[in-house]
């Protein structure tokens, strides 16, 4: 009833977050509601907050909610690749650290999608992010794009492997030690190579 209005602000933000109401509607995973506020043309479904610049994507990748990250890629205005102010993290990493398998596969659908934007408080990427917190299907997701930079270290010196044996994610250091050009060796400023230690006499 409210949107039939004409003199209906539908971009306007509320004072303490910034956040509009398809912000609102997107992070809580109300597709109903997206879909509506969508139909006015004049929504701006890039419109960030003040707080954190998260766009209405960012917070619906970081949700898991597959269904309105599917609608908002649907239109060609939508950035998929904004960093927000917070961690400096595109909705490709959100999803990619949460485990949200289907929203991965949505994002990378885009082709416009860069799979390699690192965040800004460490310089971790999607895969980085994924082989860290052990989410084995969205790192064979991300490595079925020989784009994927698979051995990239963070602003700490550690690579996906390295990250992934620090957190004892077996199943993850197989996946990517399958990938040929995926660097074993590195060494992270702590001193700890990403390769296992030797094995001592008798094991």
């Amino acid at each position: 009833m409210l949107l039939e209005r004409e003199d209906v602000d539908a971009n306007q933000a509320d004072t303490e977050s910034g956040r509009t109401p398809l912000s609102w509607a997107a992070e809580r995973g109300h597709e109903g509601v997206v879909k509506m506020l969508l139909e006015r043309e004049d929504v701006n479904p890039n419109q960030a907050d003040i707080r954190y610049r998260r766009t209405p994507l960012s917070l619906a990748a970081e949700g898991g909610h597959a269904g309105i990250v599917e609608i908002l890629l649907e239109r060609e205005d939508v950035n998929p690749n904004t960093v927000d102010t917070w961690y400096g993290r595109t909705p490709l990493s959100w999803a990619a650290e949460n485990g949200y398998e289907g929203v991965v596969k949505i994002l990378l659908g885009r082709e416009d999608v860069n799979p390699n934007t690192a965040d800004a408080w460490y310089g971790r990427m999607p895969l980085s992010l994924a082989a860290e917190n052990g989410h084995e299907g969205i790192v064979k997701i991300l490595l079925e794009r020989n784009d994927v930079r698979t051995a990239a270290p963070d602003n700490l010196n550690q690579t996906p492997l390295s990250l992934t044996l620090s957190r004892g994610h077996h199943g993850v250091v197989r996946i990517l030690r399958e990938r040929e050009n995926v660097n074993s060796g590195v060494v992270n400023f702590s001193g700890y190579s990403s390769l296992p230690p030797p094995a001592r006499p008798g094991d």
